[in-house]
């Protein structure tokens, strides 16, 4: 396919920094997508202004795939040179946006994509996904999303290769907690201006904050199993809740996107 000689996306502020990134990369390595496929080529796009996210993603997915290849892909070239130093085997860096190039045109299984849309307008939000979700392999997945400064408190989209979004998640650091509410304020750039009442992300942070409180007594126990009966909860009241009690007690929560869709 013709690829274009310009990057495409605008130059983030390129905050970054150790395990900021730790809760998505522990989601991408346990996806099916990377699992199962035969190229485990993984995408860190818009890594900011050092190689720290891409080489912490590439030792976690080792873990996992000891064939688990990363390219970092930065839109300002400065930050691809300094970051170039980072290189070693099964990790390199290269100039691009949302176009994603790759070497020898390969299509990731995973496209990493985070805090790149911020600065976006929310009606730029679809073209980027189906810009990105294109270059995928048959079965891959586009992750994006936000985080806070120092990543405990984390929420992001799952999108396939046809550009639809599949999953909503959230993922917080449970341990002094005050509100699993405090994730609007790092919600993707596609629900955070949805987050008010009549709209279903609205919905579930409420939600979200009644459970919370009236599952208070069991913080005695512990933080995770406060989250896991609130997650429990959820599951129970028709809400579509994915994953299992092992998934839970991370501080994860995911959900089908209709649930939060602002089309739903």
């Amino acid at each position: 396919m013709g690829r274009t000689t310009r990057p495409e996306g605008r130059i983030t502020r390129g905050t970054t920094g150790t395990n900021r990134l730790r809760r998505v990369d522990r989601w991408i390595a346990q996806h099916a997508a990377l699992r199962r496929t035969d190229d485990p080529l993984v995408v860190d796009l818009g890594f900011g202004a050092s190689a720290t996210t891409p080489r912490e993603l590439h030792d976690r997915l080792l873990a996992v795939r000891p064939d688990a290849e990363v390219v970092g892909i930065e839109i300002d070239p400065d930050r691809v040179r300094r970051a170039s130093e980072s290189a070693r085997p099964g990790l390199s860096f290269r100039l691009g946006g949302f176009e994603v190039p790759t070497p020898a045109d390969r299509r990731p299984v995973v496209i990493r994509a985070f805090n790149v849309l911020r600065q976006y307008d929310e009606p730029e939000v679809a073209a980027a996904w189906r810009g990105m979700s294109s270059r995928l392999q048959s079965g891959g997945v586009l992750v994006e999303g936000t985080c806070s400064e120092t990543g405990r408190v984390t929420s992001w989209v799952a999108i396939d290769a046809h550009g639809v979004p599949q999953t909503f998640t959230v993922s917080l650091r449970l341990t002094e907690l005050p509100s699993p509410a405090i994730v609007a304020e790092r919600l993707p750039k596609a629900l955070i201006h949805r987050n008010v009442p009549g709209e279903r992300i609205h919905e579930l942070l409420v939600t979200l904050e009644a459970l919370w409180m009236r599952h208070a007594p069991l913080a005695t126990y512990g933080p995770s199993q406060r989250w896991i009966a609130v997650v429990a909860a959820l599951r129970d009241a028709g809400w579509p809740v994915r994953d299992r009690a092992s998934r839970w007690r991370l501080g994860e929560l995911t959900v089908d996107w209709s649930a939060v869709s602002p089309d739903s």
